[in-house]
């Protein structure tokens, strides 16, 4: 059995799905990552997967780029042969499903919806017109007669079910990628010492970056010695990134610790007593909260789709409106206020994510739906 998976770049392959790829591996399956690759080519390599280069642009460079992608994604699935597909976020599904359309072969299609993006959710004319656009790119990439669409929260599988027209065979539910619960582990937080609030993602402004500085503004003047906590680097290739200087400007002013990018997020989870996410991008679930909830700390999101699905609203967390500061303040600040009442939040976030996040639950989840897609096949 032949497993082909093919992601936007190798970073988020081995954040977000390593952990499926190596059970397939393990159960008998020949892996091939189609990708863009950054660093870690060799090192998935050597894990004994197969690697090949697909140049995915992450902002777009023109049509004729865009197509030279689809072409590619053709290409290396009629050299792969592949007995299943595995398509993970927007551009590797919408090209992987219009490939297959000129693929003369009938390939079990895994198509993981990982949010839809601010398209669908953006109230501009500009993101109203290619919401058009993309909808009809869905509706025919997501045509395929042997699939299932994954979607990690519910919003995002009503908008593509009504879209695509999906039947109920063909589409699934899994609230993210998973945790492993043993390295997030919930240790008590300390909470006697320095209000510690983090913040750790992609620093883009859609995430909500500017509204958690301005909410640390305004904790502060209340809780002077209370710490922001900002986890994560600029990303240079999207032009809605944060920049250096304006974090550097923050640093200056007092508002926030940067810790920059850090590989050690179960320990800076372990030290803080807050996780926040303020975000209004097109989120699947975010991982970040997913792994929040299992070191058993807090949260303070938004009521964005995705966001609100990571945490059980007055019971593990609070949800606040998109793009609104002083809400944010309000919550933290209640939180500030009453430990009891955050410890609390947080030993149930644990138990929530036992429940919903287990990343062997999620592996298992995946193998089951290979299966059942290659039976459908043989049948």
């Amino acid at each position: 059995m032949k497993l082909l998976f093919i992601v936007n770049v190798d970073w988020f392959f081995i954040s977000h799905r390593l952990p499926i790829a190596k059970k397939a591996l393990e159960s008998g399956y020949e892996v091939t990552i189609a990708s863009r690759f950054t660093e870690y080519k060799a090192e998935l390599s050597e894990m004994g997967f197969n690697v090949i280069d697909i140049p995915f642009n992450r902002s777009g460079s023109g049509l004729s780029s865009e197509i030279n992608t689809i072409k590619t994604i053709k290409r290396v699935i009629e050299e792969v042969q592949p007995s299943i597909i595995h398509a993970v976020t927007i551009k590797p599904v919408l090209y992987t499903g219009l490939a297959l359309k000129v693929v003369k072969r009938d390939i079990p299609f895994v198509a993981a919806i990982s949010g839809l993006g601010y398209v669908f959710t953006a109230n501009s004319l500009r993101a109203k017109i290619t919401k058009l656009i993309a909808s009809a790119f869905y509706k025919v990439a997501l045509a395929q007669k042997n699939k299932t669409v994954i979607f990690q929260n519910s919003s995002d599988e009503d908008i593509l079910t009504d879209v695509a027209h999906l039947k109920v065979v063909d589409k699934t539910l899994i609230k993210g990628s998973g945790a492993d619960l043993f390295i997030y582990n919930y240790l008590p937080e300390n909470i006697n010492g320095t209000i510690k609030v983090v913040m750790a993602c992609r620093l883009l402004k859609e995430k909500g970056v500017y509204q958690y500085v301005e909410a640390a503004k305004i904790v502060k003047g209340q809780h002077p010695n209370a710490e922001f906590l900002l986890v994560g680097t600029p990303d240079l290739e999207n032009p809605n990134s944060i920049q250096q200087n304006e974090i550097d400007s923050w640093v200056k002013q007092g508002l926030v610790t940067y810790l920059g990018h850090r590989c050690d997020i179960p320990d800076v989870f372990a030290n803080s007593n807050i996780v926040c996410l303020p975000s209004f991008y097109g989120e699947g679930v975010p991982k970040v909260l997913i792994e929040a909830a299992a070191c058993g700390r807090a949260i303070v999101t938004t009521d964005n789709p995705g966001c609100r699905d990571a945490v059980i609203e007055g019971e593990t967390g609070i949800t606040v409106p998109i793009r609104d500061a002083k809400a944010l303040a309000t919550a933290i600040l209640k939180l500030i206020g009453q430990p009891e009442l955050r410890v609390a939040m947080g030993a149930k976030a644990r138990v929530f994510a036992e429940k919903e996040f287990d990343v062997n639950s999620v592996v298992n989840k995946h193998l089951e739906i290979y299966n059942n897609l290659l039976s459908r096949v043989e049948k």
